[in-house]
């Protein structure tokens, strides 16, 4: 069963990601690249590579210093920056694989995920949680992260991260 999921999610990782792209560009369902959840937390979709503007909007303009990427390798191998790029931006990479359309963080992943989010909240400093479309996985991180810090119920973490205007779709803790 797992298997087959992980060749599923493989099979449909660049016709989803196609789509995510396309949608972003639709005159009438322009949405940003990633919203701000609070002081320290930004979620969103893949940051392609160094080169894009948004990459340096998120480092010099949002104060991002550490990136959270919920994505397997093989979905950020061509696209996004690689751990030494960001380590070169003054910005530090935790990857915690989790298989896509199929797959949650575990939560070993979701304690590692809020861990890292919360040493970097002490310093003061943003952390960009993304997947692909930044929808899914990464909203689950966020929830979790919100639940703790504001120690508030499922519910109330759920509907907060869903008025982001991010998340869409299914969305399970």
């Amino acid at each position: 069963m797992a298997a087959a999921a992980l060749t599923f999610a493989r099979l449909l990782f660049y016709p989803t990601l196609l789509y995510t792209l396309a949608r972003e560009r639709l005159p009438l369902r322009r949405r940003p690249g990633f919203h701000r959840i609070d002081r320290s937390v930004l979620l969103g979709a893949l940051p392609l590579r160094a080169r894009s503007p948004r990459v340096r909007q998120l480092v010099q303009e949002e104060n991002v210093r550490a990136v959270l990427t919920l994505n397997e390798d093989y979905e950020t191998r061509f696209l996004c920056c690689s751990a030494r790029e960001w380590e070169a931006m003054g910005v530090e990479q935790l990857r915690l694989s989790t298989v896509d359309l199929t797959g949650v963080p575990t939560l070993e992943n979701l304690q590692k995920g809020v861990e890292f989010v919360l040493k970097h909240r002490e310093c003061g400093n943003s952390v960009y949680v993304h997947c692909k479309a930044g929808r899914s996985r990464s909203a689950t991180m966020v929830a979790a992260y919100l639940i703790q810090v504001r120690t508030c119920l499922y519910q109330k973490g759920r509907i907060f991260v869903r008025s982001s205007g991010q998340v869409k779709g299914t969305f399970i803790i």
